[in-house]
């Protein structure tokens, strides 16, 4: 009877007590804390500023994305802080030894509702942090991306055959603006033939087939600026970071009618559309250089053609080597896009079940045959109506991919292949006594072809009503750049010199250089040149130092094309500038580099070997060391892109430096007529006798054999072979086929 008489006024001192506790903690909030409050209870949902390419945000660094998350932090602080006194009134009512039990607190329906604007799904922040930011992207020219009949082969020619082999086989379907398309398929199928077909990077009559219109219109080069393609290879410089990656895209790819600053703020809008805030300033990194996830890599890869805001964007299996999450994210990035009226098409290999529910359309290939086109969503109702199920629940995706393959193990066997089986045909049944992979691929391809084939082709033959303008702008030929040469030329020198500096000044190289010429220092320590003895000492010092400045650029130019090429496929593709722009600026950003090591080296040599201590013969000797630096330069960015083969580049090098070494003036005095025509294409003898003449020509006019005239004949040689070797590496690289479609 005691405890029934006092549980009313126990239990309404206990809700007191807990009434009070939540009380004292919304007084304790800051001001801000109580108008997010209000906020929550008002149902407003502010809180996700969401940036566009058309507006520039304030301050689009970590700064944002930390008050946004303390916003989070202290609304959830709030919602435990109350749930903290509820715990308190929990262990109150057990000390007064109540027999209730007291669940804690109940927040009515419309708070919660009121409390859904604030969730960490709207916090825009990094993708792989656990949250995304929906893509806002300006209005395009919407593009209808029809295909049909498409096949290509590949003629594969041997010493006595020529052999064809098909690839693709009549691929038939469309995209259309706000449409994300998936193309599925196991290894092998055709999916990246295919996107290189519609992204017009494989356009070989011979090897060709069907028609690929883009509103109704064949693929012109105006489209280069209009299609966006990511390849599944992440080809970026590994010492540039995330933000120097996507300005100079912008700088160079962006419309001239821009001027620098609204390039570099498109940039910025794209690094905050992807989440790529907290990282913007890490190199991208490579093999041997740490940097950005493989996650952050892809975005940035999608933000390089994202940026120029495409109106057909291709991905070439964006998510492969991503975790099922990123993965998902980069779906619904990609979605975003889609929303924005662009035309998205992707290649994907293996999707999750919720990745797959994000597609619009999906082709479904096997052995380079179509299986599937048509709403991803009614892909296994179809498979459904030819008789093949899931026996067990599965992926839709693992299932297609199952299909695709020939496999039919937990999937059931349509009636007409279980009746050839129960014929006893061998050939068409395993040892498991189900149809072989062949069978089932033939019957996918003829149950497509019978049932629906037909009819997607009749959709795409009526014509889209598309505005006459917009057809125009579409079959327009011309060529557009986003920058003048000279712009080009400036954004690529600056982009050489911050990219290959970590190389060039390594302290590897650095180390390499400053010990070979300490060891010759001491060798040749204060060699005196006015004795015979002497004299011949130093003029070997002066050989080598013809030979090691020939030798060492030589191997270092010979792997800037073959190691540059699928990047300079990627950016030329593209037109994002033109090749004598790219040339001129990759090989005169390498002369500031090149130049600050032979320095060094004269520095050390010259006045340990005590060679001839006067102003003017010093700077002589490094002007002639110069002149050979540039002209063995020029001879390794030949010979690399003429054969864009490093091994194969590397032995030809070999023999060439051996035989201008061994022609130099030095081992060999008589050289049979014959033959003596390579010491003139030597850049080495020509450097020997330069730095000859430098030291002695005030001593005597012969040594060796050798007669140190005025010198312009070897200067006249080396300044041709400047310019020689390099435009036969232009040349090389103009007549070579970058790209299919470049």
């Amino acid at each position: 009877m005691e405890t029934t008489s006092t549980s009313p006024p126990s239990l309404g001192l206990v809700r007191t007590k807990s009434d009070q506790l939540i009380e004292t903690t919304m007084i304790k909030k800051s001001p801000s804390q109580a108008s997010l409050s209000e906020a929550s209870e008002g149902g407003s949902t502010t809180l996700t500023r969401k940036s566009s390419f058309g507006k520039r945000l304030a301050s689009p660094g970590r700064s944002r994305t930390h008050i946004r998350k303390s916003r989070s932090a202290q609304l959830k602080l709030d919602l435990e802080e109350v749930n903290s006194s509820a715990a308190l009134s929990r262990a109150s009512s057990a000390s007064l030894g109540l027999s209730f039990s007291f669940t804690g607190f109940t927040v009515p329906p419309e708070d919660i509702a009121d409390l859904k604007g604030f969730s960490d799904e709207d916090i825009p922040e990094d993708l792989e942090a656990g949250t995304a930011k929906k893509v806002h992207m300006e209005p395009t020219l919407p593009i209808h991306l029809k295909f049909t009949d498409v096949t290509y082969k590949v003629i594969i020619k041997s010493v006595r055959t020529t052999v064809e082999k098909d690839i693709l086989n009549g691929i038939t379907g469309s995209a259309s603006p706000g449409e994300v398309l998936a193309m599925m398929g196991p290894s092998g199928s055709g999916k990246t033939t295919l996107l290189n077909l519609l992204g017009g990077r494989l356009r070989e009559p011979t090897t060709t087939g069907g028609s690929i219109t883009y509103n109704d219109l064949p693929y012109s080069k105006s489209l280069k600026r209009r299609i966006g393609f990511v390849t599944q290879d992440d080809v970026l410089f590994p010492h540039l970071t995330v933000r120097e990656t996507l300005t100079y895209a912008a700088l160079l790819r962006l419309p001239k009618t821009l001027t620098k600053r609204e390039k570099e703020e498109r940039a910025m809008d794209v690094i905050c559309e992807l989440g790529l805030e907290r990282c913007q300033d890490t190199m991208i990194g490579g093999s041997f250089v740490r940097g950005v996830s493989g996650g952050e890599r892809k975005r940035v890869c999608i933000g390089n053609e994202i940026i120029i805001n495409p109106s057909l964007l291709l991905l070439d299996e964006p998510t492969s080597g991503l975790d099922s999450t990123t993965a998902l994210k980069i779906v619904q990035m990609l979605h975003d896009i889609a929303e924005a009226g662009k035309t998205v098409v992707t290649t994907i290999h293996q999707p999750s079940s919720r990745l797959f529910h994000k597609f619009d359309k999906l082709i479904l290939l096997g052995k380079g045959s179509l299986l599937y086109f048509g709403k991803a969503s009614e892909a296994m109702v179809y498979f459904s109506s030819i008789g093949c199920s899931p026996l067990i629940a599965m992926n839709p995706a693992e299932f297609l991919l199952d299909l695709a393959n020939g496999n039919i193990n937990d999937v059931s066997v349509p009636s007409e292949l279980e009746d050839k089986v129960q014929m006893g045909n061998l050939e068409t049944q395993t040892t498991k006594g189900k149809p072989s992979p062949a069978v089932v691929h033939e019957y996918l391809v003829e149950a497509y072809e019978t049932r629906v084939a037909d009819k997607e082709k009749k959709k795409l033959m009526v014509p889209n009503h598309i505005d006459e303008d917009l057809k125009s702008q579409v079959a327009s030929t011309k060529r557009e750049w986003g920058a003048s040469w000279w712009e080009q030329f400036s954004i690529l020198f600056r982009r050489g010199l911050k990219e290959r500096r970590h190389d060039y000044l390594s302290w590897l190289r650095i180390t390499q250089v400053i010990s070979t010429a300490i060891i010759l220092g001491l060798l040749w320590w204060q060699s005196d040149s006015n004795t015979a003895k002497g004299l011949q000492d130093q003029s070997g010092l002066l050989f080598f130092i013809a030979v090691f400045w020939g030798f060492f650029p030589v191997f270092t130019a010979i792997f800037t094309f073959p190691q540059e090429r699928a990047m300079l496929n990627k950016e030329r593709a593209v037109d994002m500038y033109k090749l004598s722009a790219y040339f001129i600026a990759r090989t005169t950003s390498d002369l500031p580099l090149d130049l600050f090591l032979p320095v060094v080296f004269l520095l050390v040599v010259y006045f340990m070997a005590g060679l001839r201590l006067s102003a003017g013969p010093f700077f002589l000797t490094m002007l002639t060391l110069f002149l050979s630096i540039v002209a063995a330069q020029g001879l390794g960015l030949a010979i690399g892109a003429t054969l864009m083969d490093v091994k194969k580049a590397t032995t030809l090098a070999s023999v060439a430096v051996m035989t201008f070494m061994l022609a130099g003036g030095f081992f060999v005095k008589n050289v049979p007529v014959f033959i003596s025509w390579i010491r003139y294409v030597s850049f080495n003898y020509h450097t020997y006798r330069l730095l000859l003449k430098v030291q002695y020509d005030h001593i005597t006019p012969a040594i060796n054999g050798i007669k140190l005239d005025n010198g312009l004949r070897e200067v006249g040689a080396m300044v041709a072979m400047v310019f020689g070797y390099r435009l036969l590496a232009y040349l090389s690289l103009r007549r070579m086929k970058l790209h299919s479609g470049a």
